[in-house]
């Protein structure tokens, strides 16, 4: 059992990223899924789609280069842990290098980018910074 499957979770698109591997398999949950919308939205990877394995379900993550195999994502970091929460107000909410990245927040709006929360002036968990 893990304990942060969201630390998990992001620890295999890295090891999956820096295998060059096209598609990455992830145990599925809500929250994983709002996570692979996000994704998805703000461009890091191409797609991905639930399935069901021997009874289990499973998110694939089709990973999203550019020329050479460069990767889109150059970093994510879990913010926000079981053992250390981070709570972000509307006005606080991080910028990740410069702008150049997205804070992923869990509001009472649902999954959120730090420039959406920030729109809606909703803040919340901090869950992860990705760039």
């Amino acid at each position: 059992m893990h304990t942060d499957p969201i630390a998990d979770y992001l620890t295999r698109i890295r090891n999956g990223i820096m295998a060059g591997h096209d598609a990455v398999v992830v145990p599925a949950s809500k929250i994983k899924a709002g996570l692979c919308g996000i994704l998805k939205q703000e461009g890091y990877i191409h797609s991905f789609k639930q399935v069901e394995h021997e009874g289990r379900v499973y998110l694939i993550l089709n990973l999203k280069y550019v020329k050479d195999k460069e990767n889109v994502i150059h970093g994510l970091r879990r913010v926000s842990r079981p053992g250390l929460r981070i709570y972000s107000g509307a006005q606080e909410i991080p910028e990740v290098h410069g702008g150049l990245g997205i804070a992923i927040l869990s509001t009472p709006k649902g999954l959120l980018t730090g420039k959406d929360a920030k729109k809606q002036n909703v803040g919340g968990e901090v869950l992860a910074h990705v760039w």
